[in-house]
């Protein structure tokens, strides 16, 4: 459910009056003024602002690290210096690039209390008159401008943010242009457009972009961004193989190469973390009477080690100067790309498609281990020819679409197929270790049963989704 409007951002006139806010059961109190002196740093060429970042040190606060969408990291320290806890972070947005300082702001801000009858504050007003000093270029520009922010209290009714827009523009205010101060002071010096032929590119910048929020979550600890590391690169990769051509061959294979090392030096944190959940998600599952031993402390210590020992592989790997170059050759490459039309983008696409139709023609009279083999193949070219269709979606039409969501059926199944190929791995391991200590397997070996017998459903499941993907729709270009 998506939570209330607690707040707004206005323009006003610097020689407008204060505006009146007072009547009909509330008082407006006379101004709290406070100063603040902000200096913000960035790259030279705006790399943090341009991601929508800011790096401030402030008078009353110390260092500030602000990313859309996570919560303000703050370092209180007096060395005018950004510190290394907070640089580290946005390793992957500055590139190896010195931080320096492009702007400093003084706001001079005057903080009115809206209050009822009773003296209960209902909002605030702050109007803040600031003046910007440009530090980036090389002729120094200043800059004065005033903003209004009203700000509800925790408790108000959020109709009281309408009444109080309304007389807000009946003063002169208007609806803010700048998503920050920053922002309003730098205006056109940061940007990169893109134009509507460069579907491609846009992909891959996004790609990149979330590999580097990854980066960053991953830094400050947050939850999964192993995971949204690995699928960020993965997807980054399989784009430069499948239109390496589009991108540049030799620089596109290159990187492609390395995102590969990268997600060989990923995935061990990744799958041990998967499969524990998995396993332990199974063992609910089971009656409690065929429950033999403390089996989840089992699980839990043996994965324990090796989850401990693969994070530290990756944290080491995203601390090497290997990883910034592969960042610093993403950015370079997407810098060169050049646009690619319709009838460019359709050659790579087909013989990416006609890879998976081969590779699902080669599982035919296969059994056991080879099957499995193969199935994990046709897996793994399902993904490549999904991740190919989701980036040229934006120019081609709904049967496309419709391809790629039966493409993206077979290897959502596949998938599983192949959780219950490492999980079956993973119990066979587990058995044999707790046979060595006394343990009673007996539930291992139930679990991979069935596992054995989930995985005869999912292959049949998967015979039915590729009879779709062959019969289905798809445009009259993408052919077997």
């Amino acid at each position: 459910m998506k939570s209330a409007e607690s707040g707004r951002k206005y323009e006003l006139s610097l020689t407008a009056r204060v505006p009146q806010l007072a009547g009909k059961g509330i008082g407006q109190e006379a101004p709290a003024e406070h100063t603040v002196e902000t200096v913000y740093y960035d790259t030279k060429d705006f790399r943090l602002c341009g991601a929508g970042i800011t790096l401030r040190r402030s008078s009353d606060s110390g260092w500030c690290l602000t990313v859309p969408g996570r919560e303000p990291q703050f370092a209180h320290d007096d060395d005018p210096k950004p510190p290394a806890s907070i640089t580290a972070l946005v390793r992957a947005y500055t590139l190896g690039r010195k931080v320096r300082p492009v702007a400093q702001l003084r706001t001079d801000r005057f903080t009115h209390r809206l209050t009822d009858a009773s003296g209960t504050t209902l909002a605030t007003l702050a109007d803040d008159h600031v003046t910007g000093e440009f530090l980036g270029g090389q002729a120094l520009r200043l800059d004065r401008w005033r903003e209004l922010d009203v700000e509800l209290a925790a408790d108000s009714a959020p109709e009281l943010l309408d009444r109080l827009d309304r007389t807000l523009r009946k003063r002169g205010a208007e609806d803010a242009r700048w998503p920050s101060k920053l922002q309003r002071l730098l205006g056109a010096e940061t940007g990169r457009a893109s134009g509507p032929d460069e579907v491609l590119r846009a992909y891959l910048s996004e790609q990149f972009e979330r590999l580097r929020r990854a980066d960053l979550g991953f830094r400050a600890g947050a939850d999964d961004s192993v995971h949204q590391l690995r699928v960020a690169a993965r997807k980054l990769r399989s784009a430069l193989q499948t239109f390496g051509s589009l991108a540049g061959k030799k620089k596109a294979k290159a990187v492609a190469a390395e995102l590969k090392w990268l997600g060989g030096e990923l995935a061990p944190a990744r799958d041990a973390e998967v499969s524990q959940a998995r396993l332990e998600t199974c063992l609910d599952e089971v009656p409690s009477e065929l429950v033999f031993g403390p089996l989840r402390q089992y699980l839990t210590r043996d994965f324990a080690r090796t989850s401990q020992t693969e994070l530290v592989r990756a944290t080491e790997a995203l601390s090497s100067n290997r990883y910034l170059t592969l960042l610093q050759s993403i950015d370079a490459l997407l810098d060169t790309m050049r646009p690619a039309g319709k009838k460019a983008l359709r050659k790579p696409l087909r013989k990416t498609a006609r890879k998976l139709y081969r590779a699902a023609a080669a599982t035919e009279g296969l059994s056991g281990a080879e099957l499995e083999k193969a199935l994990h193949n046709v897996r793994k070219k399902a993904k490549r020819a999904r991740y190919a269709a989701d980036a040229v979606r934006p120019v081609f039409g709904k049967k496309l679409r419709a391809w790629r969501k039966n493409v993206k059926a077979v290897q959502q199944t596949l998938g599983k197929h192949q959780d219950s190929v490492v999980d079956r791995a993973a119990l066979r391991h587990l058995a044999i270790d707790g046979f060595g200590e006394n343990q009673n397997t007996f539930t291992f070996g139930l679990l991979y049963g069935r596992d054995e017998a989930a995985a005869k459903m999912l292959r049949d499941r998967f015979a039915d989704e590729w009879r779709t993907v062959r019969k289905g729709v798809r445009p009259a270009w993408l052919k077997a």
